[in-house]
């Protein structure tokens, strides 16, 4: 009976995926652990200490109060309109830069991700410059009685600027790397375009569309920046749950701001387990 062979120390090394020692792959993940830890976890939990630090009777009042239904509604409202609007633009973008050849296809890839490369201020500004009292078309708008800033038009317009790239910037890659075959299969087969759309392409990039819609629908709910600009603060009308975070905040009001913060940390848990599953999912096709 021969005696195991002896695995060398650098077939071990290779097979781990690195060459480093183990007492460095176990210094640099105890240091990703502690920034986790340190900058994640540790505000994370802060939050709900300090909403639930005077009870939850407290806790449960502040979330109660007119205001911030109002704001809840208002939230709720806006990712209602812009994440059905940012679902039908990004599969209509990915089809068509995905799919198909044409002069300018570079030029639209750049304009989806302009959101991703200007401040959420300067966007809100720039809505602001259009249809501001004193912006290009305030005077037309006043003299029909149309309201766009410091209005829900101006907040939703804002959030569609900000959120309209998630989309379509997940399922482009999805669809390139997928490619025509299955669609031309169809198309040879018999099947029309909306056909070949709803039982070809649309199985295919199914998980991918929920996790850039759940990105979608996280960005549009805790939007600050854009918002902030064109909402005009107005308490009970035109302040989402953020920017009701902030007043409350500023007015020394800690545990109903926390208490309101709190909503929008269960959403960013509810996402990440969300787009966890869709992950799986998808990595699994």
């Amino acid at each position: 009976m021969s005696a195991p062979a002896i695995t060398p120390p650098a077939a071990r090394r290779a097979r781990a995926g690195t060459t480093e020692a183990p007492w460095v792959r176990m210094l640099l993940i105890g240091l990703a652990l502690a920034f986790l830890l340190l900058f994640l976890l540790l505000p994370l939990a802060a939050v709900f200490t300090e909403a639930l630090r005077k009870g939850w009777s407290a806790y449960l009042a502040a979330l109660a109060e007119p205001d911030a239904w109002a704001a809840i509604r208002l939230t709720l409202l806006t990712a209602l309109i812009c994440v059905p609007l940012n679902l039908v633009f990004g599969v209509a973008a990915a089809w068509c830069i995905a799919k198909f050849e044409f002069p300018g296809k570079a030029f639209l890839t750049t304009l989806i991700d302009l959101p991703f490369s200007i401040s959420p201020v300067v966007a809100g500004l720039m809505y602001v410059l259009v249809f501001g009292a004193n912006g290009w078309l305030g005077s037309w708008l006043a003299a029909h009685d149309i309201k766009i800033i410091f209005a829900v038009p101006g907040i939703v317009l804002a959030t569609l600027f900000v959120t309209f790239p998630f989309v379509a910037r997940e399922l482009i890659p999805l669809m390139q790397a997928q490619g025509n075959d299955e669609e031309q299969a169809a198309i040879v087969l018999g099947a029309g375009g909306w056909q070949t759309f709803w039982h070809v392409t649309l199985p295919n990039i199914k998980w991918g569309l929920v996790y850039g819609v759940i990105l979608c629908n996280a960005r549009a709910m805790g939007e600050f920046g854009a918002v902030s600009v064109v909402s005009g603060h107005i308490r009970g009308q035109t302040n989402t749950i953020p920017l009701h975070v902030e007043i409350l905040y500023n007015e020394y009001q800690s545990v109903a701001a926390f208490a309101a913060a709190s909503l929008l940390a269960l959403l960013a848990l509810v996402t990440l387990v969300i787009k966890t599953v869709a992950e799986r999912h998808q990595q699994g096709r």
